[in-house]
C-alpha cells in the first residue's frame, strides 16, 4: 500500500553526501521522469471527471430504504420457500418530479430525489459477504484483481500530482482488505491510499527535512533510473519510484485538503457536523471526500459499515440511515454549489440487499438476487427507477444490472471502455469486466 514520505526514508540517511556528490546526475534523472499519474486523455467524450463511492458495508435492505413493496405488507406472515415474509416496518413516499419511493429513512436525501438514479435490479454471483465485498471492488469474487479505482486510475491518470489519484477512506475491513482497494497485477503506483481517522500514516519524515530529503530521493531515484536501465522495464521499480516522488510532493499538499477546520460553519451545519459520534464521523468523511474531489483525486471511496441487520432491523436501519441522510445529501448540495456534481458521479450501495423473509422476528438475511444501488451526477439520469425486483423483492426480474453491467457503466461515463481497457499479464489481456458486463445505456442522461 502506498504511504507517505516517511515510510522507507529512514534507511536513506546514508545517502545524503552521495546525494550531495552527484546531485546533478540524479536531478537529470528525476527532470526527465514522466509520472504513470500523468493525466491520460478519455478513450471518447467523458461526462464524468472522477468517481465518489459510498459504499454501504454490510449489504443495506432495499425493501427499506429505496425499493416499496406493497406486497410485503398484504402478505405479511406467509410462509414462502425463503421463510415468514416480513413487511418493511419503515413508510414509504413519492419524491422529485418522477415520484421516486423513498423510505422515510431518508428526509434530506429524498429532497435530492431528481438526482437520483436508482437500480432496482441489481444482482451479484455471491450472497456471503467477502466474495460479494471483493467482486463490488474488484469484478471478481475468485481470484485477486485490480479494484475499480486502480483501474480508473491506469486508463486516466489523475488530476493533482501532488496526491493520490485513488483514496479510500475508512475501508472496509475483514472482507477481503486491502485486496478492495489493491492494484494486484497493475503496476503498484495505481493501488488506493488508506485514510482513516487519523489521516494517512507515515506521512511526515522525522529524521530530515525537504531539502535532504530531496538530496536522499534524487540519489536513490538515480540508481533506480540507472538499474532499468540495464535490466529493461519493471512495473515493480516504476511503482516504487512514483511511491517515493509521489510520497514527497504529498508531505506539503495532503495535511491542508484534510484540514476541514477553515470550512465555514454554514458548510460544516450543511454536512451535519456538529461533535463526535458515528454521525459527525461520516459527515467528516463526507466532506473530505469533496475536498479530495476538489483537489483533483480521480477516485475516492467513503466506506460506512453496520448495514448487516440479521436481527433489530427497525433499531439498527434507522441508525445507520441517521448517521448518512444529511451529509449525502449535503454532499449533494456542496457538489452543485462548486459546480462539481456534473462532472462528479456518485455511487451509494453495499454488496447485496435483504431478503423479504424474516430472520427471527426483526431481521433479514443476505440477498445477491435482487437489491438497489443508486448513482448521481456524472452523466447519470437523475430521477429515474430503472429496473424492478418481483412483487415482494426477492429477485431482479426486469432491468437486471448485474455487478460487471455497474463497472461498464461507470467506466462509460468517464470516457473509458471496458473492452478496451485492458492489461496484458499471464499472457492474455484483461480487465475490469472480464468477458461480461454491458453498458446500462437507458440511465445515461
Amino acid at each position: 500500500m502506498l504511504k507517505g514520505a516517511g515510510c522507507g526514508f529512514g534507511y536513506l540517511a546514508l545517502a545524503g553526501l552521495c546525494g550531495e556528490l552527484f546531485g546533478g546526475r540524479a536531478a537529470a534523472a528525476a527532470s526527465a521522469y514522466q509520472s504513470p499519474l500523468t493525466p491520460r486523455p478519455s478513450q471518447f467524450p467523458a461526462r464524468a471527471k472522477r468517481v465518489i463511492f459510498l459504499f454501504m458495508q454490510g449489504g443495506p435492505s432495499h425493501l427499506d430504504t429505496f425499493d416499496y413493496k406493497p406486497a410485503l405488507k398484504e402478505q405479511s406472515g406467509q410462509i414462502t420457500r425463503g421463510g415468514r415474509l416480513l413487511p418493511s416496518p419503515f413508510a414509504f413516499s413519492r419524491h422529485g418530479t418522477n415520484g421516486l419511493w423513498i423510505s422515510d429513512l431518508f428526509p434530506n436525501l429524498a429532497q435530492h430525489a431528481d438526482d437520483l438514479c436508482v437500480l432496482n435490479g441489481m444482482h451479484c454471483d455471491n450472497p456471503a459477504h467477502p466474495q460479494a465485498t471483493i467482486q463490488l471492488h474488484t469484478g471478481s469474487s475468485t481470484f485477486v484483481r485490480p479494484s475499480v479505482g486502480a483501474w480508473v486510475l491506469y486508463g486516466l491518470g489523475t488530476l493533482n500530482q501532488n496526491l493520490p489519484g485513488f483514496i479510500t477512506i475508512n475501508p472496509p475491513t475483514g472482507l477481503g482488505g486491502a485486496q478492495n482497494y489493491g492494484s494486484a497485477f497493475l503496476p503498484a503506483t495505481f493501488e488506493g491510499t488508506k485514510v482513516d481517522g487519523f489521516g494517512i500514516s507515515d506521512l511526515r519524515n522525522r529524521f530530515a527535512g525537504p531539502v535532504r530529503q530531496r538530496r536522499q530521493l534524487d540519489l536513490v531515484q538515480e540508481m533506480n533510473h540507472d538499474f532499468a536501465s540495464r535490466t529493461g522495464p519493471n512495473e515493480q521499480l516504476d511503482g516504487l519510484i512514483e511511491s517515493f516522488e509521489l510520497g514527497f510532493r504529498m508531505q506539503g499538499t495532503v495535511p491542508d485538503v484534510m484540514d476541514i477546520s477553515h470550512e465555514s460553519p454554514q458548510t460544516l451545519a450543511l454536512y451535519g457536523i456538529n461533535g463526535r459520534g458515528p454521525q459527525s464521523n461520516f459527515a467528516r468523511q463526507c466532506l473530505m471526500a469533496r475536498r479530495f474531489a476538489e483537489a483533483g483525486v480521480r477516485f475516492i471511496e467513503v466506506c460506512h459499515p453496520g448495514w448487516d441487520q440479521h436481527n433489530q432491523l427497525r433499531e439498527k436501519l434507522t441508525q445507520n440511515a441517521r448517521d448518512i441522510d444529511q451529509a449525502i445529501a449535503g454532499l449533494i448540495t456542496d457538489l452543485k454549489h462548486r459546480g462539481l456534481f456534473d462532472e462528479t458521479l456518485i455511487v451509494w450501495g453495499g454488496e447485496f440487499g435483504r431478503t423479504p423473509a424474516a430472520q427471527g422476528n426483526d431481521g433479514r438475511n443476505h440477498n445477491n438476487r435482487g437489491f438497489t444501488m443508486w448513482l448521481a451526477g456524472g452523466g447519470a439520469k437523475g430521477g429515474l427507477a430503472y429496473g424492478r425486483t418481483d412483487d415482494i423483492g426477492a429477485e431482479a426480474v426486469e432491468g437486471k444490472v448485474h455487478t460487471h453491467d455497474l463497472h461498464a457503466t461507470i467506466l462509460a461515463l468517464l470516457g473509458l471502455d471496458h473492452e478496451r481497457l485492458t492489461f496484458k499479464y499471464a499472457g492474455r489481456d484483461f480487465r475490469l469486466t472480464d468477458v461480461y458486463g454491458k453498458i446500462v445505456q437507458p440511465i445515461i442522461a
